[in-house]
C-alpha cells in the first residue's frame, strides 16, 4: 500500500476536521498558554511554560502527521475494489462458529478503526486474517487470545 493512506470520505473528512481544530482552536489556546507562562516571569524554572511548549510541539507534530496523511490520501469509493472479496471497505457480516453469534465489521485503515463503530482495521490480526477471502469460506484466524473461527456470510460495499 506505500505512502497512501485509504479512507472513507467520512475518515477523510474527520482527518480535515481533526487538522482545522488544531490549527486553529488548540493552536489558539496553547499560544495564550505561552503568554501567560511568559508573563509570571522568569521562564528558565516555570514549569508551565515547559508543558505549553511541549503541548506546542506535540500539536505542530500531529499537525505535520495529519498534513501528511491528507496529502496521500486515496478516497477508497473511488477505488475499483472487487465486491467479492474481502478488501479495505468491506463491510462483511460473518458468523463466529465459536460464541455461535453473527458479527459485521467494516475493514478501514488504522485512521479510521473504531471498536464502537464496529470499523476493524487491516493490520489488525482480524483484519489481516479476512483480507482477500469469498462469502462462504471458513476462517481460522490467530489472535493473541487464541484461534478464532468465523464463517463469511456476506461481502459488501459502502
Amino acid at each position: 500500500m506505500g505512502n497512501e493512506v485509504y479512507l472513507t470520505r467520512a475518515g477523510f473528512h474527520k482527518l480535515q476536521a481533526q487538522l482545522e481544530a488544531l490549527k486553529t482552536t488548540e493552536r489558539q489556546k496553547i499560544a495564550k498558554a505561552i503568554g501567560e507562562a511568559r508573563a509570571q516571569g522568569d521562564i528558565s524554572e516555570n514549569a508551565e511554560y515547559d508543558a505549553a511548549k511541549e503541548a506546542q510541539a506535540h500539536n505542530e507534530s500531529r499537525i505535520a502527521e495529519l498534513e501528511s496523511k491528507l496529502a496521500n490520501v486515496r478516497i477508497i469509493e473511488n477505488e475499483n475494489i472487487p465486491s467479492d472479496k474481502i478488501f479495505i471497505g468491506a463491510i462483511v457480516t460473518m458468523h463466529d462458529v465459536d460464541n455461535d453469534e453473527e458479527l459485521t465489521y467494516m475493514l478501514v485503515s488504522p485512521e479510521e478503526a473504531s471498536y464502537e463503530e464496529n470499523k476493524i482495521s487491516i493490520y489488525s490480526p482480524i483484519g489481516k486474517g479476512l483480507l482477500g477471502h469469498k462469502a462462504g469460506e471458513t476462517l481460522e484466524i490467530k489472535v493473541p487470545a487464541g484461534i478464532l473461527k468465523y464463517k463469511i456470510k456476506k461481502i459488501k460495499r459502502p
